[in-house]
């Protein structure tokens, strides 16, 4: 069986290579009418890096999904692909380019991917440091507050630098770490939080004084959108937390409490701080003269993104036969406004559909373990990618109020990639130990 797994993904990687090669080739004869074989080469380091990967699972996770990683390694990059269509758009060449540096922080990100299999052996082990998990989340999310080391960019206080060194999100590294510390802690406390309540609606509602946990991470969030400025990390540490909770009480009556204090809290705060004032007036009126021509903050990005995705159509313009450029910070923020253009609807529905069996495979991972802790950190970390991409998809199609996250391994950032493949690492190392000690259970 082991064997055959890995039969299987070695595959579906030379597949997953074999497109990426593919999109990078189209892209050049699409924009440029010729073929230059400096980032084909590029691309083709990387996916040396990825096959050590898989080499390294041949050995110390024999037993790991065979889907996750091929999955991980065509959204990476098929995101390589258009950033660099965007580069020919914008005339950035070397280091310089976006492209460039994705390819430099992808191979980082799948170093630190192979890191973590191999120092991560078994996935219990992360329940020993719980509340360190916690501390270290803290830490993270107050550094971009740090004077001298917070940067602020576009708004929001999410960023750290170091003298002349790259920025980087470390709110990127904390989701993991909330993860891991919400897994631990649920199963620890999983009791009292499940204690009968009052019955109302034909829901069995909690006792007050079991709202704690509930409430320090609605503050928690609250905090990320008054002092850092982002109302999209705020949803995405909260929706964890919901989430997780529900996998750990099964009780529906968290999450409408839950949800019913974020809604209450995102309408506050539209009320009384004009970044997120601005955010929901560019949500729903977009084509206002008075909003698309507003500076700063306008909906100019927002519209210039819905008429791109309308230019893509059903089928797209084709790589490189688009104007994804027009569209502002359209090789992060609206990556995928950048793809609907020349992929078109049936592009994005495939991109959709390997998001779907990433989360699904994770899902999977997660309740097929017999321990607690591992059921719910593998849900933990398959959600966080899940919602991410609705968050971000959402706030590009109008369907909720923009926020400005990155798409999980399409969008250019190098704090999102290094996060986005530890959580594939994690979950290649829950799959691997599921399957060869399926009866250990932790007791909390």
């Amino acid at each position: 069986m082991p064997q055959r797994l890995r039969n299987l993904e070695f595959w579906l990687l030379l597949v997953a290579c074999f497109i990426n090669a593919s999109a990078i080739v189209l892209v050049q004869l699409g924009a440029l009418g010729h073929i230059d074989t400096q980032l084909v080469l590029l691309g083709a380091g990387l996916s040396v890096l990825v096959f050590g990967l898989h080499v390294v699972m041949r050995f110390v996770a024999r037993d790991a999904d065979p889907f996750l990683l091929p999955i991980a390694t065509v959204l990476n990059g098929l995101g390589i692909a258009q950033i660099y269509r965007i580069d020919i758009a914008f005339g950035e060449t070397g280091w310089e380019s976006a492209s460039v540096r994705q390819i430099a922080w992808s191979a980082i990100a799948i170093i630190a991917a192979i890191t973590t299999i191999l120092l991560i052996r078994n996935h219990r082990v992360l329940f020993r440091y719980t509340y360190l998990s916690g501390l270290v989340a803290i830490v993270l999310l107050l550094l971009p507050l740090v004077p001298g080391i917070g940067q602020e960019i576009n708004g929001a206080r999410v960023w750290i630098s170091v003298g002349s060194f790259a920025t980087f999100q470390p709110g990127e590294i904390a989701k993991i770490a909330l993860a891991v510390f919400f897994a631990g802690y649920l199963v620890r406390n999983r009791d009292s939080l499940s204690m009968v309540g009052t019955k109302f609606l034909g829901m069995r509602f909690p006792r007050a004084r079991d709202l704690g946990p509930l409430l320090i991470v609605w503050a928690l969030s609250m905090a990320v959108i008054v002092f850092q400025r982002d109302l999209g990390t705020a949803l995405l540490y909260f929706g964890l937390f919901l989430v997780m909770l529900y996998v750990a009480t099964s009780r529906l009556s968290w999450v409408v409490l839950g949800l019913s204090m974020f809604l209450a809290g995102a309408l506050i705060a539209s009320q009384t701080l004009d970044y997120v004032h601005a955010r929901f007036q560019n949500w729903l009126e977009p084509f206002s003269d008075a909003r698309y021509n507003a500076d700063p903050g306008g909906s100019y990005q927002l519209v210039q993104g819905l008429f791109g995705l309308a230019n893509g159509g059903l089928i797209g313009t084709g790589w490189g036969r688009g104007s994804p450029d027009i569209t502002p910070v359209p090789q992060s923020d609206y990556i995928i406004a950048s793809l609907g253009e020349e992929l078109g609807l049936a592009g994005l529905f495939a991109i959709f559909a390997l998001y779907v069996l990433l989360v699904a495979r994770g899902f999977r991972i997660g309740f097929a373990g017999q321990d607690d802790f591992g059921k719910l950190l593998g849900v933990g970390l398959a959600f966080v990618v899940a919602l991410q991409v609705f968050i971000v998809v959402g706030g590009v199609t109008r369907v909720i109020p923009l926020t400005g996250l990155t798409t999980p391994f399409l969008a250019a950032g190098g704090s999102s990639l290094v996060a986005n493949w530890i959580i594939v690492a994690l979950l290649l190392r829950l799959s691997d130990t599921v399957r060869n000690h399926p009866r250990l259970v932790i007791d909390g």
